[in-house]
């Protein structure tokens, strides 16, 4: 499914490529404690934790970001909101750290709050630390109607621009979130407009609402879209034929399975072997950016999930931290397998 001249071809393609990602920008915020340095507080008698080290990274849409900047993509474009508060400024300076990163389409609002998961690591002395209760900050209030008109203002004018375009659906309340039902049908209207652009969803909660782009939803969703009625393979079939493009089950351990509209047969995709410790956490969206700069690049769409699978594969093993992939780490773990 992949040979090294695949590979060496799209590694020198993807830095040539434009990526957009319409989706939502959380900050992952990271309060290292030392137990060492506890002490109760004289307020409440309850421990207070000493920081002593605070960690910011681009989450949600921006783990995806993350790993097309590592790939190297020559520019991607996030198009999204933050607020205009503290969070939201750590996460511009997180995101300008990253390579290649176009911040001109992400709106910045006083109406809103920039979304973060503050995650406590209370760790002994230089000890791996154990997560504490996470803290988050979400918006649970209705997208305001002039942001969502500039984000698919945004989304129009970049359209053209981008050779592969990922939609990452991962907040859970509806219409609170950058991928809402007027969002989701601009992106019908400009997929069904301009059916060579190489569009992928990814949705937690609402996958079967999409229309004339490609889907990646998991297992889980695979079934949830069903209404539960179905099992994972036939809620793939069902979900192909009603967004009328191919639908990319991720598996596990098992790779990818990839059902087409009117057909009948399967794809499988096998993932690589990866002996423990892993960590999963982020392997879905490392397997999304490498799936998309792989079919910017001339992938067939099996070669783009194998690629998927082999991105995934190095990302798995990064323990404690949402990996990523170089093309120096690509090329090594391809040599291994």
């Amino acid at each position: 499914m992949l040979s090294t001249e695949a590979i060496e071809r799209f590694l020198s393609i993807i830095p040539t490529r434009t990526i957009g990602i319409v989706g939502d920008l959380f900050l992952d915020r990271y309060l290292d404690c030392d137990e060492t340095l506890t002490e109760p507080s004289l307020e409440t008698g309850l421990d207070a934790y000493q920081v002593t080290r605070v960690r910011s990274y681009p989450g949600a849409a921006g783990t995806v970001i993350n790993n097309l900047a590592a790939i190297g993509a020559r520019r991607i474009v996030p198009i999204s909101m933050i607020g205009e508060d503290g969070e939201g400024f750590e996460l511009r300076q997180a995101l300008a750290r990253l390579a290649g990163v176009d911040l001109s389409r992400i709106i910045t609002t006083t109406t809103r709050r920039t979304p973060t998961y503050t995650k406590p690591m209370l760790a002994h002395g230089d000890n791996m630390g154990r997560e504490l209760n996470r803290l988050d900050i979400k918006n649970r209030l209705p997208l305001p109607h002039e942001i969502e008109t500039g984000l698919i203002a945004h989304l129009a004018d970049l359209w053209q621009a981008c050779d592969a375009i990922l939609v990452l659906d991962q907040v859970s309340e509806p219409e609170c979130g950058v991928v809402t039902s007027a969002m989701r049908d601009a992106i019908r209207r400009q997929a069904e407009h301009d059916p060579s652009k190489f569009v992928i969803a990814d949705s937690r909660e609402r996958i079967r609402l999409f229309r004339e782009v490609m889907l990646k939803p998991n297992e889980r969703e695979c079934v949830r879209a069903s209404g539960e009625r179905l099992d994972a393979s036939e809620g793939l079939r069902c979900l192909a034929t009603e967004t009328r493009r191919p639908v990319i089950c991720t598996r596990g351990e098992h790779g990818m399975r990839i059902a087409e509209s009117g057909s009948a047969v399967f794809i499988d995709v096998p993932a690589y072997s990866v002996a423990p410790p892993i960590d999963i956490v982020g392997a879905g969206d490392s397997s999304s950016a490498a799936m998309a700069c792989a079919l910017a690049s001339g992938a067939t769409l099996i070669e783009a999930a194998a690629f998927g699978n082999l991105v995934a594969s190095i990302t798995i093993k990064q323990i404690g931290v949402t990996g990523t992939a170089t093309p120096t780490q690509i090329r090594n773990r391809w040599q291994e397998v």
